[in-house]
């Protein structure tokens, strides 16, 4: 699980506030309990030793002979496990009672008396918690007495820890229980979160068209999703407005440059001007034919972008394409004697329109001829991997750094500006490339060494009737 998720940072603090409520129950439980089992513990002694008290005022002499067979008769210490010692201020001992029938205490053990009334708490030397309570007695004429009464404390801890391991046990189990629960329902409660991503993620700048789900929760996460559909339809607006103006400037730019194109050409062909001028205006004529091919191109663009580029799809053999598009493009690799070397001899069928694929191959190897020294070597290979169609253009020219190989594909982007523009690129081609692509469901890859050359590679899907496949 992602630590880091909103899930698991929910059920991460509701575990730590549902432990620190049954650690807070426990303590108060347990420190509750003990306190009502002392203060009842110590009560009950209170009372038997007033009772002893009492049994001091009937005994008359002053050894109280008859006081220890009246305790025994009426409190029976030994076999209720209880102690009771009656003493004078001076802490002598009048009455103590004996070892308990079940040996829970060693009387022995008890500190000697104090002529103070009162309840305290004594540990024993073998461990054992005592609660013993003082009272003070005197009779007319007679000195004080104290009559003191106790009882071990240790069962009751006995019994409250057996209680708070109890608890423990059962807070773990409740503690599981409430985190599976708490799991369930942080789960059913972001569902609609997995659920809004997973069609967030599949919209792109072609289908500004689709909205995301809203759940019918009335919480937040439905105000969200309506606030993310007003933002994507505010989206598909800019995009549609962008689109439009592309397609419409680039379309009213062909007829002028065109016409200015005619007239530079009939220009240079005469001669009426010296060769200064006929060199002047040669330059002008090459600058408009970059300007028409640019706005070719973004006219292109814009029809792809707009779904409306591609002609009806048919099946043909990629590799027969890669194979006669290599050699037209070979009339420009002469001319800085450059090698270009096709592999495509199983055929691959695909579908689609057969125009635009070929543009793809040509924009490749037009870009790996640009880009490669003199008397390299480009490389076309068409194969088919992985139920894909695969079109790979290789080079060793001067490659593309590595920060710039994520950039490659975006409009009107060059690694070098000015080298691009002295080789009579503007950053499209491969824009169109890309585009291309998505238009018939593939993707393009690059990998790259600089200094050591480039590798494009187009992956399409391939057709799934093969069985009328043309030979081209």
């Amino acid at each position: 699980m992602n630590t880091r998720s909103l899930r698991f940072r929910l059920l991460w603090w509701y575990t730590i506030w549902l432990a620190v409520v049954f650690l807070a129950t426990g303590a108060v439980v347990y420190f509750g309990l003990a306190n009502y089992l002392e203060r009842n513990v110590a009560a009950s002694q209170k009372s038997r030793a007033l009772r002893v008290a009492g049994l001091l005022q009937r005994e008359a002499g002053p050894g109280r002979s008859g006081l220890a067979a009246d305790i025994k008769t009426d409190f029976a210490p030994e076999a209720s496990s209880r102690f009771i010692r009656v003493f004078q201020a001076d802490g002598k001992i009048i009455y103590q009672s004996g070892l308990p029938e079940d040996q829970s205490f060693d009387p022995q053990q008890i500190p000697p008396p104090r002529p103070q009334t009162g309840t305290r708490r004594e540990t024993l030397a073998d461990g054992t918690e005592f609660i013993l309570t003082t009272v003070a007695e005197k009779a007319a004429e007679q000195p004080v007495y104290y009559a003191e009464a106790g009882e071990s404390f240790s069962p009751a801890l006995e019994e409250l820890h057996r209680l708070l391991f109890l608890l423990a046990a059962g807070s773990l189990v409740l503690a599981a229980v409430a985190v599976g629960g708490g799991l369930i329902l942080v789960r059913r409660a972001l569902s609609p979160v997995g659920e809004i991503t997973r069609h967030a993620e599949g919209i792109t700048s072609r289908n500004l068209t689709e909205r995301l789900p809203v759940p019918p929760t009335g919480d937040e996460l439905e105000q969200l999703t309506q606030a993310l559909n007003r933002m994507i339809s505010r989206l598909d607006e800019a995009f549609q407005h962008n689109r439009r103006f592309l397609a419409d400037a680039s379309h009213e730019l062909r007829t002028p440059l065109t016409v200015l194109r005619g007239e530079l050409e009939s220009l240079v062909r005469q001669n009426v001007m010296d060769e200064h001028s006929r060199e002047h205006f040669g330059g002008l004529l090459e600058e408009v034919k970059r300007l028409a091919h640019l706005v070719e191109n973004l006219f292109a663009l814009s029809r792809l972008d707009a779904g409306l580029a591609q002609s009806k799809p048919q099946i043909f053999n990629l590799a027969h394409l890669a194979a006669g598009t290599a050699e037209q493009m070979c009339l420009l690799a002469e001319d800085k004697y450059l090698t270009i070397k096709c592999i495509a001899e199983v055929p691959v069928p695909v579908e689609g329109d057969r125009s635009r694929l070929k543009q793809i191959i040509v924009n490749l190897l037009d870009n790996a001829i640009k880009y490669t020294p003199e008397r390299g070597a480009v490389t076309l290979a068409v194969f088919a991997r992985n139920g894909e169609a695969v079109c790979e253009v290789s080079d060793n020219g001067i490659g593309i750094p590595a920060e710039a190989i994520p950039h490659v594909f975006d409009r009107f982007y060059r690694v070098d500006a000015a080298r691009s523009r002295d080789r009579g690129g503007a950053g499209i081609g491969l824009s169109i490339v890309k585009a291309i692509c998505l238009a018939h469901g593939g993707r393009v890859e690059v990998e790259s060494v600089p200094g050591a050359g480039s590798t494009f590679r187009v992956h399409l899907p391939l057709a799934r009737e093969q069985n009328h496949l043309p030979n081209s």
